[in-house]
């Protein structure tokens, strides 16, 4: 059986997006990703080593999370009540469930609530809290982050980068009790008695914001980590380093609203026939029909490739759905998918007679053919 390979190149007809100018963020760094393929949408110094304040949560209540359960109550130490600047109300002594920790840490960024985390999850010793922080950085390869301090406050050497926040915020989402946490605006702790307020001002306004954390002090400026879900993508951003909340948020907003229109969600296989195979003995050509759709993110202005694999001619007897060829549907040299193409109808071997009457014919009409 011949075989043919036909190969069509279609080009999205989406270059408006494309083209339009990565936003220039006042920021001494920022970052943007697409979490579902690991491609860098643009960043500027994102190995830059800088403070990152309250991000630095992330990994805390990851690492305490090793070491304690959320539903575990735990002692409050005096000296992580104390911890000062964004607290949660929390007095030497005092029990308190994991949970509320948390939220306390990740909703409103508690300092004295993150080192009350590290308290509980090392027996009280911070500073091997701190060492199985950066031990758990060097596991994930974030090779521009080391940490001093649990709360995030500015501490001499404790610095990260806009490209390892985007990892550790991917990491950190991988867990559901951080997920859950990060996406609320407020809740309620401490058996009701205080409500947790986020400073992250984008949940509930950009759409599709899932968290994940913001931090500020002095020397590291107004950052933040964000990620908004789109069908089959999420887009993470970093800013840190701006100089003010409002250029956080309206920097924050353009760079996730740039990063999302980056990308659509498109058929590229629809149930229909994609190529047709000739059939012998004056039968009608059998068309190859692509029975299942197949959806999948593309980069907008990006080429898309359609490949398919098909005979040229099919050799009775075929049975209506049996598979004869493929499509393939490339972009960037990456395959994105492939369906089968299926026989559309059944095609059966003609008897002796039926093959004797159709080569009498073609001799007749060649005979014509040659005497005109």
């Amino acid at each position: 059986m011949r075989r043919l390979m036909l190969v069509a190149v279609v080009a999205l007809v989406l270059a408006g997006a494309a083209r339009a100018a990565v936003p220039n963020p006042e920021a001494r760094a920022f970052f943007v990703v697409n979490a579902s393929n690991g491609e860098v949408l643009a960043s500027r110094n994102a190995h830059a080593k800088l403070p990152i304040a309250s991000i630095t949560k992330l990994m805390t209540v990851l690492v305490a999370l090793d070491h304690l359960k959320p539903s575990e109550v735990v002692t409050v130490p005096a000296l992580a009540a104390h911890v000062g600047e964004s607290r949660i109300p929390l007095r030497g002594g005092q029990h308190v469930l994991v949970h509320d920790l948390l939220a306390g840490a990740l909703i409103q960024s508690a300092n004295n609530a993150a080192a009350a985390l590290a308290w509980a999850a090392s027996a009280g010793d911070v500073p091997r809290f701190v060492e199985w922080m950066n031990a758990r950085a060097r596991k994930l390869g974030l090779r521009d982050t080391h940490f001093v301090r649990p709360d995030g406050l500015d501490a001499p050497g404790h610095v990260s980068s806009a490209r390892d926040v985007a990892v550790l915020a991917r990491v950190a989402m991988h867990s559901r009790v951080v997920r859950d946490l990060v996406r609320r605006r407020s809740d309620t702790i401490e058996g009701g008695s205080f409500v947790v307020r986020t400073w992250n001002d984008l949940l509930g306004v950009f759409p599709g914001l899932i968290g994940v954390k913001t931090g500020h002090t002095d020397d590291a400026g107004w950052c933040e980590v964000a990620a908004a879900r789109r069908s089959g993508f999420t887009i993470y951003t970093v800013i840190l380093g701006s100089p003010t909340r409002s250029q956080r948020n309206v920097d924050l907003h353009q760079l996730l609203a740039w990063g999302v229109s980056q990308y659509r969600t498109l058929r590229l296989v629809v149930p229909q026939p994609y190529a047709w195979a000739a059939a012998p003995y004056g039968r009608r050509p059998v068309a190859l029909v692509a029975r299942k759709p197949l959806v999948r993110v593309v980069r907008v202005g990006r080429p898309v490739v359609e490949r398919i694999v098909a005979p040229t001619a099919v050799e009775p007897p075929v049975a209506r759905g049996t598979q004869l060829g493929r499509i393939e549907i490339w972009a960037g040299g990456e395959l994105l998918g492939t369906r089968p193409l299926l026989a559309g109808r059944t095609v059966e071997r003609p008897g002796l007679g039926g093959r004797l009457r159709w080569y009498s014919t073609r001799t007749v009409h060649n005979l014509v053919g040659f005497f005109s």
